[in-house]
């Protein structure tokens, strides 16, 4: 009888327990989150026509997971489309919910944990993103759908890779540089395409910079060549093409670039300013990108947190 009280008790702890960490702070009327720098943010409008297509798309998605409630894969395309539109917040109760009815599901915690990322909840992206690779060790991997396909339609990452990639960013992203490497390294295990392989060599040289280990950062660059065959990660491309020495920074930062890639490309470039010794410069950059309005792409994040430690 004392076991199995202590089994109920336990279970109650676990189950407050995820309840408290599912709770998101109260924010005004429409917010999704609050920056690092103390900044409310809302959702942006995409361009009228893509606006009504992810609208659409969402209520197709709620159609479809209304119709089959159990299904695990309606349930995370529910998600995406609901983050898609910048309603984050609505795409975390949506994975929580999935974590509740399907608890051994990586895909779950791997999607929460990018989201929160995107609120700017590390510590809570952290644990949603370990408890990914615990539940996805051993297993093989499997390439992950698209939402927002790119020109060829082809996907270029896969479960594995995702999970470790943005665990990655949040470690770096709370400053935890060596944790970052840890799992950048096992990132780079299953970037088996071009794409995945810029993606993750991009985060994993600036993380070894950090950490003032250049001479491994230089091996890191040594496969990246100019005539890689790129379908969508073209910024991290141009960005590792600069830290060999075969672009300039000025060539990089052109305004004809969308919102995510132009924070992405400043963001490394203010970078590069840091690592020659040039804060000032870096700081500028970074302080730029904040004047755009991608907040949720990871450059912009990356700026916060950079001005944020430096104050």
């Amino acid at each position: 009888m004392r076991v199995i009280t202590l089994l109920v008790v336990g279970l109650i702890l676990v189950s407050c327990s995820q309840a408290e960490q599912f709770d998101l702070p109260d924010l005004p009327d429409g917010a999704q989150a609050i920056s690092l720098l103390g900044d409310t943010l809302y959702p942006l409008r995409a361009a009228p026509e893509l606006q009504q297509q992810r609208e659409q798309e969402l209520a197709e998605a709620r159609a479809n997971h209304e119709a089959e409630p159990h299904d695990a894969a309606a349930l995370i395309w529910l998600g995406r489309r609901e983050a898609y539109l910048g309603n984050y917040r609505d795409a975390i109760r949506t994975y929580t919910h999935g974590i509740e009815t399907h608890p051994n599901d990586a895909r779950m915690y791997r999607h929460r944990g990018h989201r929160y990322i995107t609120l700017r909840i590390f510590d809570r992206a952290i644990a949603d993103l370990q408890r990914a690779a615990e539940l996805t060790a051993g297993h093989e991997d499997q390439i992950e759908p698209d939402g927002q396909p790119n020109a060829l339609n082809i996907p270029t990452s896969t479960l594995q890779f995702n999970i470790w990639y943005h665990l990655g960013l949040a470690q770096y992203l709370t400053g935890d540089f060596a944790s970052a490497l840890t799992s950048y390294r096992e990132c780079m295990k299953v970037s088996n395409n071009p794409d995945a392989l810029v993606a993750t060599s991009h985060w994993l040289y600036m993380t070894l910079r950090r950490l003032d280990r250049d001479a491994e950062a230089a091996v890191v660059l040594e496969p990246i060549t100019d005539d890689m065959e790129i379908i969508e990660n073209d910024a991290y491309h141009q960005l590792l093409l600069l830290y060999q020495g075969h672009a300039s920074p000025e060539s990089l930062l052109t305004p004809d670039k969308d919102a995510v890639q132009s924070a992405t490309i400043a963001y490394g470039v203010g970078n590069w300013y840091y690592y020659n010794g040039q804060q000032a410069e870096a700081d500028r950059i970074f302080r730029s990108i904040l004047e755009g309005d991608g907040w949720a792409a990871f450059g912009f994040i990356a700026a916060e947190a950079e001005l944020a430690r430096s104050r």
